[in-house]
């Protein structure tokens, strides 16, 4: 009896070894599968914006807008380029308003996906808030010290001495 006892146990740790095998070869997969979506995220967010950058020009050809254009128009455009958040778009404004609010603690794309009115329980909304986060930081309005937490720059960190909320 004891012999079959130890077979029984011999066969149930192999067995478990063989799962924590899978579920290692699992996690890394779907480790993989989501950096692939995060990349598929952010690519069709920068080709939703350029295709929205080039309809731009036409629209405002159509208008008689009497300020001189200053060059092609960025969706985000650099923060030195920039007088104010004004400057940004609607949802890139409630991103700064909210990255404002969150304080030191800085916002989390969770969040941001809320701020912004979509699901935040979708992982693809949630990547791309996160896109949009990085695009802030990539032009030089937020500033990411701690991965996946946003916050505002140090205002010697801002380009010309300017607050990154627009004011004096």
């Amino acid at each position: 009896m004891r012999a079959v006892l130890e077979a029984r146990r011999k066969a149930a740790a192999v067995r478990v070894e063989e799962l924590e095998a899978e579920l290692v070869r699992v996690r890394t997969d779907l480790a993989d599968a989501e950096e692939v979506l995060r990349h598929r995220v952010i690519g069709l967010e920068q080709y939703l914006e350029a295709l929205a950058e080039d309809e731009a020009p036409a629209v405002a050809a159509v208008g008689s807008s009497r300020r001189k254009p200053v060059g092609p128009r960025r969706a985000v455009p650099h923060r030195e380029n920039a007088v104010g958040v004004e400057d940004l778009s609607v949802d890139y404004q409630a991103l700064m308003a909210a990255v404002l609010d969150a304080g030191a603690d800085g916002l989390g794309a969770r969040r941001a996906a809320v701020v912004l009115g979509w699901d935040s329980a979708s992982v693809s909304r949630v990547e791309g808030a996160r896109a949009r986060l990085k695009r802030l930081v990539e032009r030089g309005w937020l500033v990411e010290e701690k991965p996946g937490r946003f916050t505002l720059p140090a205002p010697e960190q801002v380009g010309g001495g300017g607050r990154p909320d627009g004011g004096s």
